[in-house]
């Protein structure tokens, strides 16, 4: 559901003891995990730090990005089937290949149980090119004679209901969330939704037009193949965009989100709702979804419900079924024919990121894999791709990152001791999750079975949306993960005052074990850093250790941190793309705050550790300079020209080139590494120099 994903997505930035993969749930279950087994020899290269990657002719004191990157960028292409290609990339292609072995394995087995079934079953049916071809449409005809059926708004609103059940809640639908006021109990909340295209401003911007133009071709064709004649799908698409169009103007941006978590929260009683949305009553939604009727509920983007409710009225059926005959076919359509998946690829792939070719039928299934039964998946990886060395090994340097950040607050200069102390209260509180959870998801109940690849996607959907909105009014789990242990990331949940790493990450070029200290605190160091930093950035720093949303700042403190991250604005907006486009610093402003205070306190770790140690000036570079190349290298990324168009507009984080040189620019001990001089483009001094945590 678009709500839920948009919820988490918002509050999560991107130890205690979690016990031995091995000795988890699934060795009660006889088909579980024991049986599977890793060929490494057979996966995709990392990406570590080398001294050839270097750029000889570039100036690390102009551009420590070209420095450090520009020869391994040069000698990088993206490969077709990606819209960019760097670091993570590089993770993500070795981490899908320890998940197709586990796959195919898992596929083999007859005798499975518990998540590798689930793994199977996916795996099996979305590998069966020819049944999937041979069904075509026919998955869908039963929903598609239900919308053709609908004879007016009151009918549009039952269907509504009726999907939003089976989890297909793409225009109105619920979640759980923590209460902003009480993060210890969830809350039934919604949200705006029922956007084709990646933000509100793509449907007015003029410099989208052709993306428009694009996506209204799009809708006709999806609407040809699920049988709508050619003539008749063309005046459907037009009005589709217009409906889309309609719902875009009483929409919030993603960066009005990304620079205001408040929005997620505006409690109502049901009548509230039901008065300002009187032909979708709330009231009856949630008894149409089994949920008790709450006492009140987060009712995020009010005016955007006042709408859909006033179109349910004012819109002509008609238009209202080819809006939802086009999104029904068009989010199924990775799971349908070979037809429906390449019209797919060619406007999301192709037109919106640049991304050429298809990829291939295996990274598509471990994609869905990943979306619908992902922790069952994370079960069985984390099993043969995580070794207990590199558990203990970053326990130790959340260890020595929160004694840096401790240290770093303590010795703020510009914040008063009052709103230190609280600072400190909520550092004491950080809850670190190293790799995978203490306690695996329960996936009793969902019915998998080898007839049917969107048969399986389906029932998933509808066990995924159950399980969410069955936690509305419950205690919150703490042990539940927002992340698969596969995925090459991490986060900050600013609601429980959480930081997760995931096992996938803790490779090179972010955590290398053969790799000297400088390049591991200057690769997942910096990110542990910049996770911790979250806390403080100025969403997070709206929530209290507690989780909820409390100012708990004094009024002097709170100006002087604005003016301090109002420079971070001013210093992003001033960076200018290969083809002259500004960089929006107001919306990536709380991951460029992440990184500043994550890149300083990863180096104050370092150093503390190093203390007194002879410095062993590896290849040439000291351990200073090579701090700074283990920041560098995880940012070495390209994209293609429509990648970054996008990332542009909906990403709240800054292009990667920039992330690069942002923070260290800041950096006394950067210009002193690299002997860098007042004036060089790497060394922001005097007023223009930000320093905030």
């Amino acid at each position: 559901m678009a709500l839920t994903l948009a919820i988490s997505l918002a509050l999560s930035a991107c130890a205690r003891d979690q016990g031995d993969p091995a000795a988890t749930d699934a060795d009660a279950d006889p088909g579980a995990a024991p049986t599977l087994a890793l060929d490494e020899t057979t996966l995709p290269p990392v990406n570590r730090f080398q001294l050839s990657d270097l750029d000889a002719e570039a100036d690390a004191c102009r551009d420590f990005n070209a420095f450090a990157n520009g020869t391994w960028l040069a000698a990088n292409p993206i490969p077709g089937d990606r819209s960019s290609w760097g670091a993570f990339e590089m993770l993500d292609e070795r981490s899908t290949a320890v998940q197709r072995q586990l796959a195919e394995q898992s596929a083999a087995n007859a005798d499975a149980t518990g998540p590798q079934k689930l793994v199977g079953d996916f795996w099996a049916t979305g590998m069966d090119a020819e049944k999937i071809n041979a069904q075509g449409i026919e998955p869908l005809r039963e929903e598609l004679a239900e919308i053709d059926a609908l004879a007016d708004g009151p009918a549009v609103a039952d269907y509504l209901r009726r999907s939003a059940a089976k989890g297909g809640g793409f225009l109105v639908g619920i979640g759980a969330m923590p209460d902003f006021q009480d993060a210890t109990v969830n809350i039934a909340a919604t949200g705006q939704g029922g956007l084709g295209l990646p933000d509100a401003p793509y449907y007015t911007a003029e410099d989208k037009q052709k993306i428009r133009d694009a996506y209204v071709a799009h809708i006709a064709k999806v609407l040809e193949l699920s049988d709508v004649p050619a003539a008749d799908a063309a005046t459907q698409a037009a009005d589709v965009m217009a409906f889309e169009t309609r719902l875009a103007s009483v929409s919030k941006s993603r960066e009005q989100f990304s620079r205001d978590v408040g929005l997620y929260y505006n409690p109502v009683t049901p009548a509230e709702a039901d008065a300002l949305s009187p032909n979708f009553p709330f009231t009856a939604f949630f008894e149409s979804q089994g949920v008790e009727v709450p006492e009140t509920f987060s009712l995020s983007v009010p005016e955007y419900h006042a709408e859909v409710s006033t179109m349910l009225a004012e819109v002509p059926v008609e238009q209202w079924k080819s809006y939802l005959r086009f999104h029904l076919v068009d989010e199924a359509s990775p799971f349908l024919s070979d037809a429906f998946v390449e019209q797919n690829h060619a406007f999301y792939g192709r037109t919106l990121g640049g991304q050429q070719e298809l990829k291939e039928r295996g990274k598509r299934v471990l994609q869905t894999i990943d979306r619908s039964a992902g922790e069952a998946l994370g079960q069985l990886y984390v099993k043969v791709a995580f070794p207990p060395e590199s558990k203990a090994r970053m326990e130790e340097l959340i260890g020595n990152l929160s004694d840096a950040l401790k240290v770093r607050i303590e010795n703020l200069e510009w914040m008063s001791e009052e709103t230190k102390a609280r600072a400190l209260e909520k550092w004491e509180t950080f809850e670190p999750r190293v790799g995978y959870p203490d306690k695996w998801r329960d996936w009793s109940g969902l019915a998998t079975g080898r007839d049917s690849y969107i048969g399986n996607v389906l029932a998933a959907r509808e066990f995924n949306h159950r399980w969410d909105i069955g936690k509305i009014g419950q205690p919150v789990d703490r042990s539940e993960w927002g992340m698969r242990p596969q995925t090459v990331n991490a986060s900050y949940n600013p609601l429980a005052n959480q930081l997760t790493f995931p096992a996938a990450i803790l490779q090179p070029p972010f955590f290398d074990p053969e790799a000297d200290d400088p390049l591991n605190y200057g690769g997942i160091g910096a990110v542990i850093g910049h996770e911790m930093t979250h806390g403080y950035d100025d969403q997070g720093a709206r929530f209290d250790p507690q989780g909820n949303m409390v100012n708990w700042w004094t009024e002097a403190d709170l100006e002087g941190f604005k003016a301090r991250t109002g420079k971070l604005v001013t210093q992003f907006d001033a960076y200018t793309t290969e083809d002259g486009r500004n960089l929006n610093g107001n919306h990536t402003l709380g991951e460029n705050i992440a990184d500043l205070g994550g890149l300083a306190t990863a180096y104050d770790a370092m150093k503390t550790a190093t203390d007194g140690a002879e410095d062993p000036v590896i290849d040439g570079l000291t351990r200073d300079q090579r701090f700074f190349l283990g920041w560098a290298t995880v940012w070495r990324r390209n994209f293609t020209g429509e990648e970054l168009d996008r990332r542009l507009q909906t990403d709240e984080h800054a292009l990667a080139g920039f992330r690069a040189i942002g923070a260290p620019s800041n950096l006394p001990a950067f210009a002193a590494a690299f002997d860098c001089k007042p004036g060089d483009p790497m060394v922001r001094g005097g007023d223009e120099q930000v320093v905030i945590w």
